[in-house]
């Protein structure tokens, strides 16, 4: 789709989807500034934020909404209930802008929730989130019949309740009444474009980190879902991240606060998205995202499959970035570990830091050694991530004496928290994924503490970035893409994605911490007979 640009001037790629005075034809009326909206929509809220074409943040809202676990294993969520809030958020985050016009509109999504939906696209079924597990039956009945490495050959991914496909598994086994009704199941991405307008049509990030498309091919897998028993008919057509699919309905433009109706651009999987908000378009930089738990994210310019890729848990999928791959490793534990800390020991603390106007947390790691702490800490209290994905490990505080503080259980959760970090890393790098930097993002890019210790442990420079929302900028690069202010994903980065403070690994603290790094390491063998029979 071609799209005619406003401004002659060398470089300047406005688009003339919003009209106002353009800075390079004085006394004109072009384009000034063209608005991106960035939506982010997550597990448990969404956002949305407004962007320049520079990516400077002009507005934001943000809406929370449940999930319902009535019983063991069931994640289930309302999309109606979701979507109408992702309005209120749009609409909030258009006034707080105060902006008339947006020359387009992008999505981050959260992965593998599956909506089935009938031919007029209205919900037959709570969508059935990533983080229910029911469909483990249907994954044990694959490995009983079908070549498990092979699956994850053709389309990169592990075999886990966790995917897109096994969640259709599940619902063709366990609720034929709906899967008879179905047209389509669909994700977050569908559901949400077509409500707002656009095509029901869904990206290869999303496609790929599904459990049924082929790298290989491009395409989804016919002998995958035919071992599966899923027809192709069930599934959306597939388009690429930054692809116009149409515009944003009159009816929501005008109820969102907007005169005109901005584009709709094919969006990505949320680890992508926060990825081309940090910069990660290339193999030298990894994002690490730090809120609840923690994730590291890497992209590569090939598929790897290989053995020791699978082993870990490590799926492969494509990147938002044309040409560019994606994996992440994933940790079960993050910041919830330090407010569990909070929980148990901060009540001193809470009440010191009040009085003092501060923060919680910065008030306590102040009180924290510089350095590793006496005792270690195994941070999995809710099982282990990659690459052990061991959910029946448990979390251990080891070497305590009768001088520990607990600030030094403090300063050793957030020491554990970087070791397992760089677990990851070594283990990436067994499979040819060489990390030379940090991006940093999510609530603990907060903490120059922890920011700091990670140089330390990793050996890595790690820098934090000037757009906190880092999902939602991501969208609007897509956003820009699409709407042709920029020719390309990598240029689009270069002007709108801004590195901020960096911490850089302290020489004699790093060869501290690689010795208490290698005591780390046994202590999950150690412990892993004791955790087993608890």
């Amino acid at each position: 789709m071609k799209h005619q640009y406003c401004c002659s001037f060398a470089g300047c790629r406005t688009s003339c989807c919003a009209v106002l005075p353009c800075r390079h034809n004085k006394g004109g009326t072009h384009v000034d500034r063209a608005y991106l909206l960035g939506l982010d929509v997550g597990t448990t809220g969404c956002k949305t934020v407004v962007f320049d074409q520079e990516g400077r943040e002009l507005g934001r809202g943000y809406r929370e909404y449940p999930v319902f676990c009535k019983e063991p294993f069931q994640a289930e969520q309302n999309p109606d209930a979701v979507f109408s809030l992702l309005i209120e958020s749009m609409q909030e985050a258009v006034k707080n802008a105060e902006i008339q016009n947006a020359a387009a509109v992008s999505l981050s999504v959260q992965g593998d929730a599956v909506i089935p939906v009938d031919k007029s696209y209205e919900v037959l079924h709570p969508a059935v989130l990533g983080m229910d597990y029911r469909p483990e039956k249907q994954c044990e009945k694959y490995r009983e019949e079908f070549d498990e490495r092979q699956l994850y050959e053709v389309t990169g991914q592990p075999l886990h309740p966790i995917n897109m496909m096994a969640k259709i598994m599940w619902f063709l086994d366990e609720r034929p009444e709906i899967s008879e009704k179905a047209w389509r199941f669909i994700t977050y991405e569908e559901f949400i474009f077509q409500r707002l307008g656009g095509e029901p049509v869904l990206d290869l990030t999303m496609a790929s980190r599904s459990m049924g498309y082929s790298l290989e091919e491009g395409k989804w897998s016919g002998q995958i879902l035919e071992n599966m028993g899923i027809s192709e008919s069930l599934l959306s057509p597939l388009v690429k991240s930054g692809d116009v699919i149409g515009k944003l309905s009159s009816q929501l433009a005008d109820r969102i606060g907007l005169n005109n109706r901005p584009l709709l651009v094919a969006g990505c999987h949320d680890q992508p998205a926060g990825a081309l908000g940090a910069g990660v378009i290339d193999t030298r930089m990894a994002l690490d995202s730090t809120g609840t738990a923690e994730v590291l994210s890497v992209t590569f310019p090939e598929p790897i499959l290989s053995q020791s890729m699978r082993d870990s848990f490590y799926s492969c999928y494509v990147h938002a970035v044309p040409g560019q791959y994606f994996s992440f490793a994933h940790m079960q534990t993050g910041g919830i570990l330090q407010q569990w800390y909070r929980d148990q020991f901060g009540y001193r603390e809470l009440e010191e830091a009040g009085h003092l106007n501060m923060d919680f947390y910065t008030y306590a790691q102040s009180k924290c050694p510089d350095g590793p702490s006496s005792i270690l800490v195994l941070p999995h209290f809710n099982g282990s991530g990659t690459p052990l994905c061991d959910m029946e490990s448990k979390g251990a505080i080891v070497g305590l004496t009768l001088s520990s503080t607990r600030h030094d259980i403090l300063k050793g959760i957030l020491d554990s928290l970087c070791f397992e970090l760089k677990f990851n890393i070594e283990t990436m790098e067994k499979s040819g994924i060489l990390i030379q930097g940090l991006r940093a993002t999510g609530g603990g890019a907060r903490s120059p503490l922890w920011l700091q210790t990670k140089a330390d442990v990793t050996g890595l420079t790690v820098e934090t970035l000037e757009c906190k929302e880092a999902g939602c900028l991501g969208s609007a690069v897509l956003a820009a893409v699409g709407a042709g202010i920029y020719d390309t994903i990598e240029q689009a980065v270069k002007q709108m994605v801004r590195p901020g403070i960096s911490y850089r690994p302290r020489e004699e603290q790093s060869g501290r911490y690689q010795e208490q790094y290698q005591l780390y390491k046994s202590l999950y063998g150690c412990l892993k007979p004791v955790f087993h029979k608890m």
